[in-house]
């Protein structure tokens, strides 16, 4: 009995809903996987000679404008120690994984309509701009209906990343491939030159792990648990709003 009331007083409470379809939960995953390779492999290539120049060589006598004298920790690289082939292996072969996943992500965006259902921003999102950064800053998640859509920041925030910050990554390295650069020759003088493009590379990339950082901490101060969940499962958690609740 103390169950069964204890399950209806829950049921009245709250109720669950497929947050997220098996396909963009798979996607997610060979993402987090991809790029955690990506970074780690690509520490390792920057450890061999840990500085960043402008231009399109460092051999013009001219300082670097950053520099580590040692580079990254070894626990943070990928293969390990100091091997550079194989951390150009490891990347180039990650860096197909994340484009290949990328493009199937995109596309059945499009095709499953997510995009437009879920990433577009409506009229009603853009003017409730202001209010949402001010919730942020006060660490206010939305509950109720409203936890079952993405706020405004969030939509903004996933299609820059998907549309602008990730292309970029990939763009630039391929600039530092010169195999892949005789596809269209010439086009790296466009961002001023090879070690421009890596010197772009590796901000875009940091900017990539800020986004990451925001994106975790986000997950943890809204229910860790209900958020892993729906990631795994697709099953999501959401508390009735008052008036919504059943007698």
């Amino acid at each position: 009995m103390g169950i069964e009331g204890s399950t209806a007083e829950r049921a009245a409470r709250e109720y669950a809903y497929d947050r997220h379809s098996l396909a963009v939960r798979i996607l997610h995953w060979i993402n987090f996987i991809a790029l955690s390779a990506l970074l780690m492999s690509g520490l390792q290539i920057f450890n061999a000679h840990p500085a960043l120049y402008w231009g399109r060589s460092s051999y013009t006598g001219v300082p670097p404008f950053f520099e580590l004298a040692h580079g990254f920790p070894s626990w943070l690289t990928l293969p390990g120690g100091r091997w550079l082939a194989m951390g150009r292996r490891w990347h180039l072969f990650f860096a197909w994984v994340l484009v290949i996943n990328g493009l199937t992500y995109v596309i059945y965006s499009i095709a499953s309509r997510h995009l437009v259902r879920d990433l577009t921003p409506t009229r009603t999102d853009w003017r409730s701009i202001g209010r949402s950064v001010i919730e942020h800053l006060h660490f206010r998640h939305p509950t109720g209906e409203a936890a079952r859509r993405y706020n405004v920041l969030q939509k903004l925030t996933y299609l820059f990343v998907i549309f602008g910050l990730l292309p970029f990554v990939i763009l630039m390295g391929w600039a530092l491939s010169p195999r892949l650069d005789t596809v269209i020759p010439g086009w790296v003088d466009i961002v001023g030159g090879r070690q421009s493009a890596r010197t772009l590379h590796f901000i875009a990339a940091w900017a990539l792990v800020a986004f990451v950082l925001v994106h975790v901490f986000e997950v943890l101060v809204s229910g860790v648990f209900n958020n892993l969940r729906s990631m795994i499962t697709g099953r999501y958690v959401v508390e009735r709003e008052h008036a919504d609740r059943t007698p």
